[in-house]
């Protein structure tokens, strides 16, 4: 990565803001922020299913599963993810402006995990010192477990709250779409990696895997934060006011993220994308025991998908930089309305449940990979995490409520877990008419080839 004066840049060179890379630049960049997300791929794509087995093993209801592994975190991105991206945006250190947000929470997040290591022979000795106090062993594992889980959360709503804003500063616009193609493949090369060979193993070695992602992410990050640099970032324009203060910036941040009406429907498209596979991930792991697949037997089915979707990352890559991400996103919609909504009648055994595993995976990882570069296409740059942030708030609001309000329906109707097909179905449709509706007013905005962000 260089800044190079124009008049002795190659014939082929990439720039983005105030940096210019080579074809050799451009690699190495990439390379490195491929090192960091393979670490955060790792970190999300064990963790969560390993927590899922031992809350389940420990007696967790649908409703504190959901409280914990959905709620919580709502209610910690919509605290932190402001804070962290308004000063993200208007930071300037040596380091950069995104670096120092993302080195910091490393040592915290590798604390946590070597905790959830160790959290049910903790939870065994605060049983046996707290006596006729005690909760019971259970339940003392569950609440260091909460608490591991709660410090790990925070890290990782910090690091989030940045690292796509790092990638719109140092990423150029014009691979963005291969880019998180490549960036996909990473991260279904770690799930492959732990679904195949990890899962039906997670009940008995939970430590140890808990421990190595430590130490991987632990490593890479921190190698990653150290080798990326950044460019000189836009100018900072507030109109704070003669005195400048918390409630002029408050002010300013929902002025800057709610003011203009396109982004109140990218946000509600996207959140409601986002929300759509969220039902049927959250379950998944008890409807497959609920109809008698292994869990070794979902890891294989898990596998099997992410690696149809390794196939097709790059292509869909090469779609988004080529017809745009938003138009692809719409029609990654549309059909996985129709599979969900076919698959609540058709899942009634192991077979079935796994052709419908395969097929979630697969479109749903085809959703996500289509829109990866959709934010930075359509947002500020000036303002990147600002605003993307905003759009946390509101997903983090509904959050908060909407995963316990499904696992509270899931416990009265006696864990019947096909009903989260349908909810996926329902949400998918939801979010593509907000799509259809941003697309609209994309165009008005210029379109795929003379597109102007709202500033």
């Amino acid at each position: 990565m260089v800044s190079i004066p124009d008049a002795a840049l190659p014939s082929k060179i990439w720039r983005v803001g105030t940096l210019a890379y080579t074809k050799i630049g451009l690699l190495q960049v990439c390379g490195w922020l491929l090192c960091g997300d393979f670490a955060l791929s790792v970190r999300d794509r064990a963790i969560p299913p390993v927590m899922q087995i031992l809350f389940k093993h420990f007696d967790a209801s649908d409703f504190i599963t959901a409280v914990i592994f959905s709620s919580l975190p709502s209610v910690l991105n919509l605290i932190i993810s402001p804070v962290v991206a308004y000063n993200s945006d208007r930071m300037r250190t040596r380091w950069g402006r995104r670096i120092p947000f993302l080195i910091v929470p490393v040592p915290f997040i590798v604390l946590a995990t070597f905790g959830l290591a160790f959290s049910p022979q903790l939870g065994q000795g605060l049983s046996d010192l707290l006596g006729h106090w005690s909760p019971g062993p259970n339940a003392s594992a569950l609440i260091l477990m909460a608490i591991c889980w709660t410090v790990f959360e925070i890290g990782c709503i910090t690091s989030y709250a940045v690292f796509g804003a790092l990638m719109n500063d140092v990423v150029p616009q014009a691979v963005m779409g291969r880019f998180f193609g490549v960036f996909r493949a990473v991260s279904l090369i770690a799930g492959m990696a732990f679904f195949f060979g990890v899962l039906g193993e997670a009940k008995s070695h939970f430590t140890w895997i808990f421990l190595a992602i430590g130490v991987l992410f632990g490593v890479t990050f921190t190698l990653m934060c150290l080798k990326v640099r950044e460019g000189e970032p836009p100018p900072v324009v507030d109109d704070l006011g003669p005195r400048p203060g918390l409630i002029s910036a408050v002010i300013t941040y929902f002025r800057d993220g709610f003011g203009h009406s396109y982004f109140l429907w990218f946000f509600a498209a996207t959140i409601l994308g986002g929300l759509c596979t969220g039902p049927f991930n959250l379950y998944s792991l008890y409807y497959s025991e609920s109809v008698g697949l292994s869990d070794k037997g979902l890891g294989i089915c898990i596998g099997l998908s992410y690696g149809i979707s390794l196939c097709l990352s790059y292509p869909l890559g090469i779609a988004a930089d080529r017809f745009h991400p938003l138009r692809l996103s719409m029609v990654g919609l549309a059909l996985y309305a129709l599979i969900m909504g076919a698959a609540g009648f058709m899942v009634h055994g192991p077979m079935s449940f796994a052709v419908v595993m395969v097929l979630h995976t697969v479109v749903s990882g085809s959703i996500f990979t289509s829109w990866a570069s959709l934010s930075q296409r359509l947002l500020p740059r000036a303002r990147f995490a600002e605003i993307s942030s905003a759009g946390g708030i509101i997903g983090s609001v509904v959050g908060i409520f909407f995963s316990p309000l499904v696992g509270k329906f899931l416990d009265g109707m006696h864990h019947q877990y096909k009903y989260t097909l349908f909810f996926s179905s329902g949400l998918s449709v939801m979010a593509l008419c907000a799509f259809i509706v941003l697309h609209g007013r994309f165009m008005a905005l210029g379109g795929p080839k003379n597109y102007v962000a709202p500033e």
